[in-house]
């Protein structure tokens, strides 16, 4: 990995969530197929996984494929697959290298068998990792994973491992996706749209959200640390007041 200098930041997020928009629009502008927006946008995947590991973030999640994108044409959503199976051949070798763990989040039962199967090695290679655990969105909504959650609770009620008062919203987290890992701190929405699209509902209840006019291919480095920057910002109060947090602050 490069090792060009990095900012200097009071806290860094231990969560980072991104919903990478703008691919199609950047290759609309080009004259070129949507797809080529998405080959585009590899370059800047790779560059926020450098440097969120050489951030020592813990946790990196990417919207890549939503539930609701089927309904785009039939030819990108093949071209899609195609981008996202040939990732996983070329591209899990390098993450492995960094020790840098993959997880497929959402519903891969919907991929093609080769798709899954891919899925299942890449993880398995990578499962030990200590380092960055990148955490790729595929076939995910928030409302199914909020959905997904509320069926395994209704099948541990039913089948007497919970009753109705053992429901808390601790306990119904644990069955949400990425439940293991710390909520996300910070979301990074590109393309200059002010919505995060059914991307992870229930997690996002305190997660601060930054947005950017760049489209994904034109994501750099400096755009992402200009969003840390932004986090830095912040004042998460979690329903606490200011004098409260200033208080902590100074018992700390």
């Amino acid at each position: 990995m490069s090792q060009s200098q990095l900012p200097k930041f009071d806290c860094v997020p231990r969560h980072v969530a991104i919903v990478m928009d703008g691919n199609n629009r950047w290759a609309k502008r080009r004259h070129l197929p949507g797809v080529a927006g998405h080959k585009a946008g590899i370059k800047s995947v790779r560059m926020v996984i450098e440097q969120a590991a050489r951030l020592e973030v813990e946790v990196l999640t990417l919207f890549a494929f939503s539930s609701e994108n089927w309904q785009r044409p039939e030819k990108e959503v093949n071209a899609l697959m195609q981008l996202f199976l040939n990732a996983l051949q070329k591209e899990v070798k390098k993450l492995h290298k960094h020790n840098i763990r993959l997880l497929i989040v959402g519903d891969v039962s919907g991929f093609s068998q080769t798709l899954q199967d891919h899925i299942h090695i890449a993880q398995d290679l990578t499962k030990d990792n200590t380092g960055l655990t990148l955490a790729v969105a595929a076939n995910y909504g928030g409302r199914w994973d909020i959905t997904n959650a509320a069926k395994n609770i209704a099948k541990d009620v039913q089948s007497g491992k919970l009753t109705a008062d053992d429901i808390t919203p601790e306990r119904f987290s644990g069955y949400t996706c990425l439940s293991e890992f710390p909520e996300p701190d910070m979301c990074i929405r590109t393309g200059g749209e002010y919505r995060i699209s059914n991307f992870m509902l229930w997690q996002f209840a305190y997660a601060e959200l930054v947005f950017s006019h760049a489209l994904w291919p034109d994501f750099a480095k400096e755009d992402f640390w200009s969003a840390i920057d932004q986090f830095n910002g912040r004042t998460r109060r979690f329903g606490r007041t200011d004098e409260q947090i200033k208080e902590e602050a100074e018992r700390a």
